[in-house]
């Protein structure tokens, strides 16, 4: 203890403990003992007596007639900080104070004896004198708990920093004594019911509760550059008193919004700065809460949160507390106004609410807004404005160094308990982890332990004891875990294997170059500075292989986002639903650093139809104006179509917006005789005749062609002929050769080695003989045949009704009975009457 609680040694001896002789001199936080005792505590060379109890804080001892020798009088708050009762024995030594032992400054924060007192303001410069007077040349510990009497309340303060003159920082632990020159900041709980004003020399860092801020500490990783963005927005005006940002002219902000894709630690951050913040208690309200099926119930709602406020700034002015109100999904009630068509107006009503709060006539200056939103879009404009939620952090999905950081938060009790195996490499799992959110890396860390803690039970007894030395969480728990928890934002490996269900095999010269010419690109997107947004379209005929290829690139590019947007996955669904999955697929690569989509099939997608052509030109219009927005700053984009109608998406514009368009050709003889030769599923000599027969048929097809031939004449001889014990057989696979031809008319086809696929090209290249196209024609001569039929009713109808028409109008007809003329000339007049109307009707029907 030499050279900071004395510069010498000194006898330890044994004293009990005693309470003070009276209530008052509990207050004067002195310890008392029998004057003949108090020699043994004299400071050499003054007239101070100091005693060190327990090697715990230090005290000034004065005498007293009632104290018996070897006895020691402490108060409550003395014993207890010592841990001892009345009668207990504590070790107590005379304390000689070491040269420039005063202190320069003393953080102490109040609090009352009883809990429950009324509100009290407490003046910090009367209050200091006060203190200074009072426990001057007394020695001050840090965490030591003072008590004291003031204006009639009896109060406690409790030392939290305490610094020497000339000491930048204090060595622990922190002791010096009290001088006239001491500078006194005082602190205050809210929940104390304390209020100190007039503190105006000391920076009002009793905003914070914590002096020192380390965010793993707190639950938080991988936050460190947006925390301090939100520092010195939101907080570094309010650390300085009141009086500094009068004379600079500024106010405070009021509100900020913390935005970006869920589980990455918005509702987490906003909770832990209001934990942090020395204000009230932060109010945390969910948006829906908010609303009431009462007319004006929800308006009144909202002015409710400000109450407090209110009452607080009309009272104290600029030293009223801060109150912190948290919005967690705020887009739920302060959507843009004029947008919902509910016909009650009230998310409007909600909205003009909170902007007079905020920012209205009397605007409050003592309130922190922090809204929590996974939509930002959705917010109307008004409250993005300054003065309102001025201050706008986006919280993106996590680096490298901040997943290694939530991994450690999450895993540092398994470390501290021995549970973590030493092989666990979290530096490995961080890059392991690209696009996983906080919230999923907790995940991961739950099915890691779900995993070990498995091996503990045993499902046939559960009541076997449970070992708990042997619970090891290992690398290969962490790793099994990553199989289980996907990352919402990540790459999508099922999806894009399912595309490649046979994988990828050389398929010849021109695949390899479009391959490598598509990795080209993604190397593009990655360095590029200048291109943050590529496109590329692969187009060939149907079955070609343009999918497989995409997805191998997505795969091979080992970009965290990979996506695949198609037809399949959008069935039934209008044109305007398929726009928002569309429009949401890019919004949500917007969010990652490096991202590719894959548009398959975009012909699908368009719903076009080749007869009349049909096809959804909302869809159309909405890709093309995602093929040509660029991504955020910062982040990179490469988009992948594929198509089978190139002539079509050239058509409507499509083909213009991709920046580099690729043709995937069918297999030529030769790159057929190379798949085959990698299948290794035909005899050596055969090889060279099936790879001709199989020119110009796409590989997807060449695939089931071989599947079908495989199996065999009678069947079951798939697996000895894909493990190579045997091979297929060529008439075999003529037969399936003809039957996957789409028609088996021509007489080549009959014929069971001289059938040749090329032999059916000029056959099939007679169009009109194509059965889709037959179909067609008959369907439209029928329909043809149909409106004549109707046209010619039609007119047999309006033929009758013309001779009626006229007949009477003319009044040629006439009854034979009548006498005035003959049957004869009666059948010549009708006769007569039809011819001008048959005439007539010709007439209007040629000008009509």
């Amino acid at each position: 203890m030499a050279g900071w609680f004395g510069s010498q040694s000194y006898t330890v001896a044994t004293m009990t403990v005693t309470s003070t002789p009276s209530p008052d001199l509990a207050f004067t936080n002195l310890a008392y003992c029998s004057p003949s005792d108090l020699q043994s505590f004299a400071v050499p060379g003054s007239r101070l007596f100091l005693v060190n109890v327990g090697d715990a804080f230090v005290l000034s001892i004065s005498p007293h007639e009632s104290i018996r020798s070897k006895y020691i009088a402490l108060n409550a708050i003395h014993r207890r900080l010592a841990k001892v009762s009345n009668g207990d024995t504590v070790s107590v030594s005379r304390f000689v104070p070491p040269e420039n032992f005063n202190l320069a400054l003393l953080r102490v924060e109040l609090e009352f004896v009883k809990k429950g007192t009324k509100n009290e303001q407490v003046d910090a410069v009367h209050l200091a004198n006060q203190l200074r007077k009072r426990f001057v040349n007394q020695v001050m510990t840090a965490g030591q708990k003072v008590t004291f009497e003031y204006h009639g309340n009896n109060y406690i303060f409790t030392i939290n920093q305490a610094q020497l003159e000339g000491q930048e920082t204090s060595i622990v632990p922190e002791r010096g004594m009290i001088s006239n020159d001491t500078y006194f900041i005082f602190e205050a709980q809210n929940s104390s019911g304390i209020k100190i004003v007039n503190q105006r020399e000391a920076a009002s860092s009793s905003i914070f509760r914590q002096k020192e801020f380390n965010l793993q500490s707190l639950g938080i990783g991988g936050l460190s550059a947006e925390f301090a963005d939100i520092f010195r927005r939101a907080f570094a005006s309010r650390v300085f008193p009141p009086h500094v940002t009068n004379k600079l002219g500024i106010k405070h902000v009021k509100g900020m919004l913390l935005y970006g894709p869920p589980g990455t630690g918005k509702t987490l951050m906003a909770r832990q700065i209001g934990k942090m913040l020395n204000g009230k208690e932060p109010k945390i309200i969910n948006g829906p809460e908010v609303l009431s099926k009462f007319v004006g119930e929800t308006e009144k709602n909202v002015r409710d949160l400000f109450a407090d406020a209110e009452n607080d700034q009309r009272t104290c002015g600029d030293e009223s507390d801060l109150h912190v109100i948290i919005f967690d999904e705020i887009d739920a009630i302060c959507k843009s106004r004029g947008s919902t068509r509910d016909g009650t107006g009230v998310h409007d009503s909600i909205v003009n609410q909170l902007l007079t709060k905020i920012d209205g006539v009397e605007s409050l200056n003592n309130v922190l807004l922090i809204g929590m939103t996974n939509r930002k879009d959705l917010l109307d404009e008004a409250l993005l404005r300054p003065g309102r939620l001025e201050v706008q952090v986006e919280i993106s999905l996590p680096d490298e160094n901040g997943r290694l950081q939530i991994l450690q938060i999450h895993t540092n009790k398994m470390k501290e308990n021995s549970f973590l195996a030493p092989d666990v490499n979290l530096q490995e799992l961080a890059a392991r982890t690209k696009n996983y959110s906080g919230a999923e890396l907790e995940g991961v860390v739950k099915s890691a332990v779900s995993f070990a803690l498995n091996r503990q039970v045993s499902m046939d007894d559960l009541t076997k004891p449970v070992d708990e030395e042997n619970i090891k969480v290992t690398m290969d728990d962490f790793l099994s875990a990553l199989l289980e928890i996907v990352p919402a934002f990540g790459a999508s490996t099922d999806d894009l294997e399912r595309c490649r269900l046979n994988g990828m095999v050389y398929c010849g010269d021109r695949h390899k170059h479009i391959y490598q010419r598509a990795m080209l690109l993604v190397e593009q997107v990655k360095v590029s500075k200048g291109s943050p947004l590529v496109t590329c379209l692969l187009e060939g005929s149907s079955g070609s292989g343009k999918t497989a290829l995409a997805a191998t690139v997505g795969i091979d590019s080992d970009f965290p986002y990979v996506k695949i947007v198609s037809a399949e996955s959008m069935i039934g669904l209008h044109e305007s639903t398929k726009c928002a999955q569309i429009v949401k697929v890019f919004e949500d690569a917007y969010k990652s650093p490096l991202s590719i989509i894959i548009l398959d099939d975009i012909e699908r997608l368009l719903e076009y139809v080749a007869i009349g052509p049909r096809f959804s030109n909302l869809i159309s219009q909405t890709l093309l104006v995602l093929l040509k927005r660029l991504p955020p700053k910062g982040k990179k984009l490469l988009v992948l179509g594929t198509t089978s109608e190139v002539g079509f998406l050239d058509s409507v514009g499509i083909c213009d917006a991709f920046s580099v368009t690729y043709h995937l050709p069918s297999l030529k003889t030769d790159d057929a005789k190379k798949v085959l030769e990698q299948l290794n599923v035909f005899a050596e000599e055969d090889i060279s005749e099936a790879a001709e027969a199989l020119s110009d048929m796409p590989i997807k097809k060449l695939y089931m062609l071989i599947e079908m031939a495989a199996q065999g004449e009678q069947g079951g001889a798939a697996e000895a002929i894909f493990s190579g014990r045997e091979k297929i057989k060529l008439a075999h696979f003529y037969d399936c050769l003809q039957d996957v031809i789409r028609f088996s008319l021509h007489p080549l086809c009959h014929q069971t080695k001289a059938v040749k696929w090329q032999g059916h090209t000029p056959f099939l290249k007679t169009w009109w003989l194509k059965p889709h196209l037959m179909i067609g024609w008959l369907v439209i001569l029928s329909f043809f045949l149909l409106i004549s039929m109707v046209v010619y009713v039609a007119c047999l109808f309006l033929v009758a009704m013309e001779v009626v028409s006229l007949n009477k109008t003319m009044g040629f007809s006439r009854m034979v009975l009548d006498g005035s003329s003959s049957i004869q000339d009666q059948v010549s007049s009708e006769l007569k009457i039809l011819c001008k109307g048959f005439k007539f009707i010709w007439t209007r029907f040629r000008f009509s």
